[in-house]
């Protein structure tokens, strides 16, 4: 059953979780640690969470943790590891989502976002909160090409859900299951993603 929200419960405190666990098995190295415009893109989706109107940011690293840990900024955010990172996509968020009501349990939303959609803005999560706000639905998901996805806002009623996933599963998941609470933004560069070296080139040029 999909639960909506009326406008008064609006997002006063939202978070930002950035999942950032994964292997990068198909690139061959971290991608978090790439460069973009003179940062890598963990610290790029770090920075662009931090200037936004969330009011933390929670970072979830799992494979190589370490090295990512050396190379990355993390002033003002809360990181935590995930050291079941190899299970899938659904272990991350729960990592995420627990660290966040262990942080600050007046959280009434997070946004889940990931590191290598490099256009990514402050502005686009700001979107997310202020259509919230707006709509009053639960769920408000970036928009691109023919589907719907990551950034992605979750009202704390669908914690209890994400905290539900299993393996592979993501997002996307609770997203198709929920029409009824769902609003989107566009996002065009949302499509834009690092998988592969290919991937990275087509980046920087």
């Amino acid at each position: 059953m999909s639960v909506g929200l009326s406008n008064t419960d609006a997002t006063s405190n939202c978070a930002a979780i950035i999942l950032a666990a994964g292997q990068s098995s198909r690139l061959g190295k971290p991608k978090q640690l790439l460069q973009y415009q003179n940062k890598t893109l963990l610290q790029h989706a770090i920075d662009t969470a931090k200037q936004s109107a969330v009011q933390s940011v929670v970072v979830v690293l799992g494979s190589s943790a370490d090295t990512i840990l050396s190379a990355t900024n993390t002033s003002e955010i809360y990181i935590v590891k995930n050291d079941d990172w190899q299970s899938g996509m659904a272990s991350t968020i729960r990592c995420g989502i627990e660290a966040l009501q262990t942080l600050d349990s007046t959280t009434d939303a997070a946004i889940l976002m990931v590191c290598d959609q490099p256009f990514v803005t402050s502005g686009l999560l700001n979107d997310l909160i202020q259509k919230q706000n707006e709509t009053g639905k639960a769920v408000i998901a970036s928009q691109y090409g023919d589907t719907v996805g990551t950034p992605a806002l979750f009202h704390k009623q669908f914690f209890s859900k994400l905290m539900d996933l299993e393996g592979d599963a993501g997002a996307k998941k609770i997203i198709a299951q929920n029409s009824d609470s769902l609003e989107t933004i566009p996002f065009p560069g949302g499509s834009i993603d690092i998988d592969t070296i290919d991937d990275y080139e087509a980046l920087r040029k």
